[in-house]
């Protein structure tokens, strides 16, 4: 039984990558020239499209972002988030230990470093949704809600 007058919500999605290293540490980069967060690092994430599962935007955005490859094998689901804003979203972070390619930063122009952070020693300015996911994943829990 549909409810009158409720317009059913469309989800953004993002996918977001923790590409850990053997020591344990997550690469991280600092946004830069972008108009949202400059300065603060941030996983290397991005916009599920159409038609394009999470794993799909995941190995494209790991390629494009960072100039890895990934197999959709050694993708592992870590955490879901739904955060409030644009109305409501949804963050999905995936684990990926194993690559082929050294990371390197292939978009410049909107981010000015890479860099590698142990969990428990992340950087002073991080995008807050995805420190507090961070804490979250560390946790080893798999949902949390952000700013509801």
């Amino acid at each position: 039984m549909a409810v009158a007058g409720r317009e059913r919500h469309k989800v953004i999605g993002d996918v977001h990558l923790l590409l850990t290293d053997r020591q344990g540490r997550v690469l991280l980069g600092r946004r830069a020239n972008t108009g949202y967060e400059d300065g603060a690092y941030h996983l290397p994430s991005g916009h599920l499209e159409a038609s394009e599962s999470m794993v799909a935007a995941l190995v494209r955005e790991a390629k494009e972002e960072i100039g890895l490859t990934i197999s959709a094998e050694a993708v592992r689901f870590a955490h879901a988030m739904h955060n409030s804003s644009s109305g409501g979203r949804v963050a999905f972070f995936f684990l990926v230990q194993d690559w082929d390619g050294d990371p390197a930063n292939m978009e410049p122009n909107k981010c000015d470093d890479l860099d590698w952070f142990y969990l428990d020693a992340l950087p002073d300015r991080m995008i807050p949704y995805c420190r507090e996911a961070m804490h979250h994943i560390a946790a080893e829990r798999k949902f949390s809600l952000y700013g509801w």
